[in-house]
């Protein structure tokens, strides 16, 4: 099964996609990475999903990446003793450590780190940002503040604190539960949230232990304001879009999620656009306009994936959800345009030879007829590599561990396939051609570019290129091993 597009679209699975034929109907129509969503559903529960999709895997013969991401630390406020007060502009009110019940001028925010963090300015948001509070005075059990947008604040609120680094780690006692499940049950990527600091990926990634790939979810301003760092320490990124415009301004988030998009792609790593692309589709059949444009920008912008959120997991057109991000992806990709822009944000800096091969490769399949760069890949780094050029053509990556043939489901034009492992370089070429022409790339009076690390099977050595013949004759024929 071949994709007509380069993007990768993410969707989730919940209880409108549950069953294996609404799965593979979604991995069918379009979609490339399943999304585990930790925050809703047991263990037993997502082993069912998890045995689901390995079936599909197996029945089409086609990799496929499963992502787990896990819930992070949840702030809430209290309950009220009339269940909700209304706040009014202007006036006071209190967060406090007090269990009682909560009433119009206070209520329990049962978060010491919360407190011990605030300083007098800082601002709370209530209810996803709809109620703002100003901080003025406040202690290590209480922040006495000023309503600045009022509203109905009820009980188990949720509470964001968007001006400081809260003492908090990325991982609770459940994350870590979800996170050793997960990983003995074989995910492929693990993604993060509530991530603040460089320190938090590398907990993640110590109890991870190389048994998935770490994808940082960038939600926080705190984030944003280290983002070099916590890029450096992680394997893929998800722009989470909603959290980030309840904790910034909204009209911050698209300048964030175009540097994002571009500093992920100059590292070769992937990067996911995320959170109400298609949020209408939940309820209707149809996407707004507005939201049609959304996820073409993020396709404009390079981004290796969009994703579907609540709208294949909860909604009721999940399938038409995915048709209809395919169908613009395909749409937006066959736009002249869309080849002005990627080429023109093409600006990586060529450091080493590995840099210098996949720059190579893309300019000589790009001069002359050549219909598909092979890459050989150990870790991923060489089809990583070779997407970060956003090729013209097709880009095939031969993986003979299975883990890494399903972790660059996420990358952007790469088309896995599960190989042997190769001990000659006229093998690879061999299995290169053969990949090419049975999975529809070429034929055999084509040619295709084969790029691949020589000793085979140790990660980081892209050092050879080769313009090969579709026709496995004049391999042989060809100079010698």
């Amino acid at each position: 099964m071949r994709r007509l597009r380069n993007v990768k679209i993410v969707a989730t699975l919940g209880p409108a996609s549950n069953d294996y034929e609404m799965i593979r109907a979604l991995f069918e129509a379009g979609a490339d990475v399943f999304r585990l969503n930790m925050s809703h559903g047991g263990h037993e529960h997502f082993r069912a999903q998890h045995k689901i999709i390995r079936q599909v895997e197996a029945d089409t013969g086609r990799p496929i990446a499963i992502l787990a991401d896990l819930q992070g630390p949840k702030l809430r406020c209290g309950t009220f003793a009339e269940g909700e007060e209304v706040l009014t502009d202007g006036q006071p009110f209190r967060f406090d450590l007090d269990p009682e019940p909560g009433d119009g001028t206070r209520v329990c925010l049962p978060h010491h780190e919360i407190f011990d963090a605030l300083e007098p300015g800082a601002t709370l948001l209530v209810n996803d940002g709809k109620i703002r509070l100003r901080v003025g005075d406040c202690g290590t059990d209480y922040a006495d503040c000023t309503v600045v947008a009022g509203g109905t604040i009820s009980d188990r609120k949720g509470v964001n604190v968007p001006d400081v680094v809260l003492p908090l780690a990325a991982l609770t006692d459940k994350d870590r539960a979800d996170l050793e499940f997960a990983c003995e049950e074989g995910v492929d990527w693990m993604a993060l949230s509530f991530v603040q600091r460089p320190a938090d990926i590398e907990e993640a990634r110590a109890l991870v232990r190389g048994r998935a790939a770490i994808l940082t979810k960038v939600e926080k301003p705190a984030a944003v304001r280290v983002f070099d760092d916590i890029l450096a320490a992680s394997d893929g990124v998800m722009v989470a879009r909603g959290d980030l415009g309840v904790e910034l301004p909204v009209q911050n988030v698209p300048p964030i999620q175009k540097r994002l998009i571009r500093k992920c792609r100059a590292a070769a790593k992937p990067v996911i656009v995320a959170t109400q692309m298609l949020e209408s589709m939940i309820s209707s059949p149809m996407p707004t306009r507005a939201e049609v444009s959304d996820v073409a920008t993020a396709i404009y912008e390079g981004a290796d994936a969009v994703m579907l959120s609540a709208e294949s997991a909860a909604g009721s057109y999940p399938l038409e959800a995915v048709s209809t991000m395919h169908n613009v992806a395909v749409e937006v990709e066959g736009d002249p345009t869309y080849r002005n822009v990627i080429e023109a944000s093409r600006g990586a800096a060529k450091r080493s030879v590995a840099d210098g091969i996949v720059s190579a490769a893309r300019e000589i399949a790009e001069t002359a007829d050549i219909k598909a760069i092979a890459c050989f890949t150990q870790s991923g780094t060489t089809t990583k590599l070779v997407a970060r050029e956003r090729p013209r053509v097709p880009i095939i990556a031969l993986a003979a561990l299975t883990s890494t043939a399903r972790q660059l489901s996420l990358t952007w034009g790469a088309h896995c396939v599960k190989t042997d492992e190769m001990g000659r370089f006229k093998q690879a070429v061999v299995r290169a051609v053969h990949a090419a022409t049975t999975e529809g790339f070429a034929t055999k009076k084509d040619f295709i570019v084969v790029t691949a690390g020589v000793p085979f099977n140790e990660p980081g050595t892209t050092n050879i290129l080769r313009v090969a013949p579709c026709d496995e004759r004049l391999i042989y024929r060809a100079e010698p091993e």
